[in-house]
């Protein structure tokens, strides 16, 4: 058995995977890694490099570049021309990132799920009534983004984002383990709520949702790096048009984001929670 596996196979225990990913020092962990990741020193960053594909299966087959100046540099990642084709059907809202299908459904009520058996409060995520009320009768999908995925998130359709809201909050994980001992996880985490309207007027509400390691969540758009230690506007007004497929932003490691979709709109058959997603795949389409 080599030591890759025998390490898989520990961290697949949930008792230990939840102890060593989250009853760690979780924000300390935090910024320690935003600062490591940006090391430049080539055998630091070789040696980051080189252990981040080993246990993380990372593929860099897709990246624009393989030759990187910082872990974090390898991080954020852009991708070969063409390599994330977005659907152009007007029917359908694309996935603004890679990831794994978690909860999702029509939201009825406050309550959404961010894995079956635990429900989490919409109001309490966006930080706002008015806004969790004009999501009423629409539908969420929640993405997680593996640490060795594409980070990079775009504009799922064209819109325009009119107000981005930074919430301060921890930094727990956000694996399937975490999600199923850690109540209203999502809203806990330090998260960035933007409000975006769609052509038609109504509500497209993007939630990237940050996580231990996460260092911050860069908003292109915003010229804008939202992190636990940011002291600037907690609730930033703009008027930033966005074309389907256009960059919005990054992680700075895996995480997840909630995509809150309006009324008349369902997910594409053959999603189901566990299903892997990538950029500018259907993800709702229109009924």
């Amino acid at each position: 058995m080599t030591f890759k596996t025998l390490l898989d196979r520990l961290l697949q225990q949930e008792g230990l995977n939840f102890v060593l990913t989250n009853r760690l020092p979780r924000v300390a962990l935090t910024r320690f890694m935003g600062r490591f990741s940006k090391i430049r020193q080539p055998l630091v960053r070789d040696a980051s490099i080189a252990l981040f594909q080993f246990f993380g299966d990372l593929d860099l087959s897709e990246a624009k570049k393989q030759s990187f100046d910082s872990l974090h540099d390898c991080f954020v990642r852009e991708l070969k021309e063409g390599a994330r084709p977005f659907d152009a059907d007007p029917q359908v809202i694309c996935s603004p990132s890679d990831g794994i299908v978690g909860g999702h459904g029509r939201i009825d009520g406050d309550e959404l799920l961010q894995i079956k058996g635990m429900p989490y409060s919409l109001t309490e995520l966006l930080g706002s009534a008015a806004l969790a009320e004009k999501h009423q009768g629409g539908s969420y999908v929640t993405l997680r983004l593996r640490a060795s995925m594409y980070h990079r998130f775009h504009a799922p359709t064209d819109c325009t984002v009119k107000r981005v809201t930074h919430i301060q909050g921890d930094m727990w994980n956000v694996n399937p383990i975490a999600l199923k001992r850690v109540p209203s996880l999502y809203c806990r985490n330090d998260r960035a709520v933007i409000e975006a309207a769609l052509p038609s007027g109504q509500a497209l509400t993007i939630v990237p949702v940050g996580a231990i390691l996460v260092a911050s969540v860069r908003l292109h758009f915003l010229s804008l790096n939202l992190h636990h230690d940011y002291r600037g506007e907690q609730v930033i007004a703009c008027d930033a048009k966005l074309q389907r497929g256009q960059e919005m932003g990054w992680f700075e490691h895996g995480s997840t984001i909630v995509v809150l979709a309006p009324k008349g709109m369902e997910l594409v058959d053959g999603l189901e929670p566990g299903a892997e997603v990538r950029a500018g795949q259907a993800l709702l389409r229109q009924v």
